[in-house]
């Protein structure tokens, strides 16, 4: 049952259709310079889960940024993973 007229305090977010966001989101992310599909967006209750593996910080970090701005009002929690990309200590020796 909802309440007709109901009253938010001011700052307060107004409750919107999280899945929509959350869409949109995963489009910027695939659609943008980042090019990111690798990551995905899950709705936790009013949170959202971030899970994937990217190349850098800095684009986990951009990837972030952009979730939390796209889901403002939202928790933003992480669990993005960045690749391993140094080469390896010592040269692989093959018999």
């Amino acid at each position: 049952m909802t309440e007709q007229g109901a009253v938010h305090a001011p700052g307060a977010p107004v409750a919107e259709h999280l899945d929509y966001r959350v869409a949109h989101l995963a489009e910027r992310l695939a659609a943008g310079p980042l090019g990111e599909l690798g990551v995905r967006a899950e709705i936790r209750g009013e949170a959202v889960l971030l899970t994937g593996t990217v190349p850098s910080a800095q684009c986990r970090d951009d990837i972030l940024s952009q979730a939390r701005e796209a889901l403002a009002g939202h928790p933003v929690h992480s669990d993005i993973c960045v690749a391993g990309t140094s080469s390896p200590g010592e040269a692989e020796e093959l018999a």
